[in-house]
């Protein structure tokens, strides 16, 4: 494992996006509507405790803390901890702690949580010692039993999202696409934001050997868009709510099937810390 530390571009990139925003606009919200929609069927009914590895500026903590969830965010961005908090200031339900970390350094003791969210860090984390550093580190302070829910962008992301926005007629988006698709590593360098940063992409196989080798049990992997976030008229048809329910069936019936699930944007593995 490499020390633990973000690569600086990584963090700027996160200091420049406005990631807190992203799942309420395009075809990110099909992502936070699905992604909600599989975790309130993958985690212990509330008020279990919840460690939110990679939260962001609170997204899935928010919502779960609203559903009566104690609730516990780590984030690598300093900017984005510092948003949840503000956040935070006005919820209802509001998150137990927010605090700036490392997905491969935790420090919540063993078995603090009952169930713990690795939505994010996976995305980042190109070498393969580090991702598993930090799938362990989501066991280690798991309990026994409990549920770890595991985000990962597909390795044919960039190939999917090159044909609906025409981005092969740029010779740069070309060179980091073939890449990410022989090796899994997503590196731009053309300074241009819309290429995402430094990232790592795994087909579906590759999520579940990963989580199966850090000791997770009866490993699930589901894709979680589905085909629809390609469509050129994403945004008429989630307008329209009979639409936007289709989107969101096709999505579900196709969540499992080993041909297509990894046609999503993202995969989310679920497993069970089950001890030897």
């Amino acid at each position: 494992m490499s020390d633990p530390t973000t690569p600086r571009e990584v963090l700027a990139y996160y200091d420049s996006y406005a990631e807190e925003a992203r799942l309420t606009t395009g075809t990110f919200q099909l992502e936070f509507e699905r992604s909600k929609e599989i975790l309130a069927g993958a985690l212990p009914a509330p008020p279990a405790r919840v460690l939110d590895v990679g939260g962001g500026a609170g997204a899935y903590s928010a919502w779960l803390a609203g559903r009566g969830y104690d609730v516990h965010l780590i984030d690598a961005s300093p900017r984005l901890v510092e948003e949840a908090r503000r956040r935070n200031k006005d919820a209802s339900g509001p998150i137990a702690s927010m605090n700036v970390g490392d997905a491969r350094r935790l420090p919540q003791p063993d078995s603090f949580a009952d169930a713990v969210l690795v939505m994010g860090p996976l995305y980042h984390l190109q070498g393969r010692d580090d991702r598993m550093a930090a799938l362990r580190e989501a066991r280690r302070v798991v309990t026994d039993g409990g549920v770890v829910v595991v985000a990962a962008i597909s390795r044919y992301a960039p190939s999917l999202d090159g044909l609906a926005r025409r981005l092969s007629l740029d010779p740069r988006f070309v060179a980091i696409r073939e890449r990410g698709l022989k090796d899994g590593r997503h590196v731009n360098d053309t300074g241009d934001t819309t290429y995402f940063t430094t990232a790592y992409l795994h087909p579906p196989e590759e999520l579940r050997s990963e989580m199966e080798a850090a000791g997770f049990a009866d490993v699930d992997i589901l894709g979680v868009e589905g085909p629809g976030w390609i469509l050129p008229d994403f945004e008429e048809r989630w307008a329209d709510d009979a639409l936007r329910q289709d989107l969101l069936h096709v999505a579900r019936t196709l969540e499992r099937a080993p041909s297509i699930a990894g046609a999503s944007a993202h995969l989310l593995g679920i497993g069970r810390n089950a001890t030897p």
